[in-house]
């Protein structure tokens, strides 16, 4: 039977756990795939710490060059994370014909048009299904089962750590310090989670996500971007008064051409396949032609379920080298020469309905001047909800409205002349509904 040796680079959490499915898993793995997958060199700055995973004795080493060129190794796996010195290891395996693999999405998110360039020429396999959603194999989706259809959008949950913090807060009444500290005495939140809570760890994963769908170039800079750290409390209820659950959704739609890529958090139908998704699982909820509506749930991160798609790669590059049939399958699912410049919508044009809370004065002329604003700049209202009791200036009390659709550019207008009212306490507060995903 014929040997495949694989390189790792970065012995971390991924990595152990992909050592330890290649070391455990060795012979049914063998039996799918019709030869040895073998773990030649393991490369980290760390090769003393206790991992948890007893690796073969000489297969641990600090030199990197032991992985990157040596003849030997036909497969790197790059799990060190970031943008350097991933992007530099990941290009010298590239440029020494080795095909790698990467749950890089932050590398690919910013540098994967190259990266991908780098893998044709050198007629070799870049593979990356680890870098969004963890182990629900969503790309492998776009790139082959879906192949027939026309992608008219794709939505999705993808990053646990807001999703668990979204969830306490909804069902706790929880504030987002409270929760987030929660999230971080668990471990499911990074000693500091800015890339997490600010949206932008899931624009990178949508970013490669509308490429596959849309035959784009992969532009991360064309994703608008908001967190999750203004939401209060109050939101949530509110949310439920209205039918809504809140989450931070990534959302690529193509219509007419035109591209929409955002994320932001959003309040969506509780009966929605989406809402349902609670906790630190992911989803991607993808609406195509001929299949329809349809749904991919399971753990978004974490150490086995992230290793089972590193190995998934390693397993479908090992058959591209043993049928001698290497770049099988595009890269970004579409051939080379159909991926063009993405046609983005600017935020400015999107359409949507609104939640809009305002903190106001509790005075009687409150609802009618907020409301001839919002109607001078063609905004119209769907519902209001208003709590009273107070006794003049020295109360604030919330107003909520729910809108028809409206363009975010007349929303945005028509809120800063409503800030500006002396009878508005507080700036205020928006989340998109979306029931068309």
């Amino acid at each position: 039977m014929k040997n495949i040796n694989i390189g790792l680079i970065g012995f971390g959490t991924i990595g152990a756990g992909v050592a330890k499915i290649l070391l455990e898993n060795d012979k049914i793995i063998s039996r799918r795939l019709g030869a040895q997958l073998e773990l030649k060199k393991i490369a980290d700055l760390d090769v003393t710490t206790d991992r948890g995973v007893k690796v073969p004795d000489g297969i641990l080493t600090t030199e990197v060059n032991e992985v990157i060129g040596n003849p030997e190794i036909d497969i790197v796996i790059e799990l060190i994370g970031g943008y350097e010195p991933a992007r530099t290891f990941v290009e010298r395996a590239l440029n020494s014909r080795q095909s790698v693999v990467t749950a890089n999405k932050a590398l690919l998110a910013k540098f994967g048009n190259e990266l991908f360039a780098a893998a044709k020429a050198n007629g070799i396999d870049l593979y990356y299904e680890a870098s969004v959603a963890g182990g629900i194999p969503i790309i492998k989706t776009l790139r082959e089962a879906l192949a027939g259809n026309r992608i008219n959008s794709v939505c999705g949950i993808l990053n646990g750590t807001c999703n668990y913090i979204l969830t306490k807060m909804g069902d706790e009444g929880a504030d987002f310090a409270e929760v987030l500290k929660s999230a971080q005495e668990l471990g499911y939140a990074e000693a500091d989670p800015t890339f997490d809570v600010e949206g932008i760890d899931t624009a990178h994963k949508l970013a490669l996500l509308t490429a596959l769908a849309f035959a784009t170039e992969i532009d991360f800079a064309a994703i608008h971007v908001e967190g999750i750290t203004n939401i209060k409390p109050v939101d949530f209820a509110f949310a439920r008064e209205f039918g809504y659950k809140i989450k931070l959704l990534a959302i690529a739609k193509n219509e007419a051409g035109r591209i929409e890529a955002r994320v932001h958090p959003t309040m969506i139908p509780k009966e929605h396949m989406l809402a349902k998704i609670d906790d630190v699982f992911n989803a991607v909820f993808v609406n195509a032609d001929a299949l329809g509506p349809s749904l991919y749930y399971g753990q978004g991160a974490g150490m086995m379920a992230t290793a089972s798609a590193v190995v998934g790669d390693l397993v479908d590059i090992a058959r591209n080298l043993n049928s001698d049939n290497l770049r099988r399958i595009p890269d970004l699912s579409f051939q080379e020469n159909q991926i063009k410049p993405g046609n983005y919508r600017p935020m400015s044009e999107i359409s949507s309905q609104y939640y809009i809370r305002f903190s106001a004065h509790d005075k009687t002329s409150v609802l009618s001047r907020i409301a001839g604003i919002l109607g001078s700049h063609n905004i119209s209202i769907a519902s209001v909800i208003q709590q009273g009791g107070g006794d003049g200036d020295a109360v604030t009390v919330p107003i909520v409205m729910q809108t028809h659709k409206a363009l975010e550019k007349n929303l945005r207008a028509a809120l800063d002349e409503i800030d500006q009212l002396d009878i508005i306490a507080a700036p205020t507060a928006v989340i998109r509904m979306e029931s068309e995903l």
